[in-house]
């Protein structure tokens, strides 16, 4: 019986590991699978760490960012901010190119979906610094960046990239053909 006891508790350790709640403020969005968690990590270019391909300075906000895990290594990869219209995070991360950082947000784990450290940040500060950085630049650089898309209603339906896209390939990514079907069949 001892020996039991021993082996569930050797098992138990690596879930308790997981649990990166403590002291977290991150805001609860209701997500299936959702946590809070805050941890210590340092900001990646992830293809510079699993392939070797390592542009100056991340890639000067041309890649997706990743979090390495300080406590157990593990690669987490932040693809939302804090802001509601899912914009990804690199633009919060940037900044912090090959820096050690402590973030705070919600990271998603579905074994059904295979979501796994999958990273919503909402703040994020250089280590040992006191102040947060709240994750919610993005609309605001993106605004920036085009000001020529100024005007009403969400970004992505001004967006000179969406809206090129949308012109070659149609609202279904399909063609015009299907969309011109589509909205025959369904909205007669």
């Amino acid at each position: 019986m001892r020996q039991v006891a021993f082996a569930m508790a050797l098992l138990a350790v690596p879930a308790a590991a997981q649990d990166f709640s403590d002291g977290s403020e991150a805001r609860e969005w209701g997500l299936y699978g959702e946590s809070k968690a805050r941890f210590a990590a340092t900001v990646v270019d992830p293809l510079c760490e699993l392939a070797g391909d390592c542009p100056d300075n991340c890639g000067d906000g041309r890649r997706q960012l990743a979090l390495l895990r300080t406590e157990d290594d593990v690669m987490v990869l932040p693809l939302k901010n804090a802001q509601p219209v899912f914009s990804g995070a690199a633009n919060e991360l940037a900044p912090f190119c090959g820096q050690a950082v402590e973030v705070d947000g919600l990271l998603i784990t579905d074994e059904d979906l295979g979501a796994r450290n999958v990273y919503l940040l909402q703040k994020i500060r250089a280590a040992g610094s006191d102040e947060w950085v709240a994750a919610n630049k993005w609309t605001k650089d993106w605004a920036e960046a085009n000001p020529d898309a100024a005007g009403e209603g969400p970004w992505f339906r001004r967006d000179p990239r969406v809206l090129a896209e949308i012109e070659k390939e149609g609202w279904l990514g399909l063609g015009a053909e299907a969309d011109a079907d589509f909205l025959e069949e369904w909205f007669r």
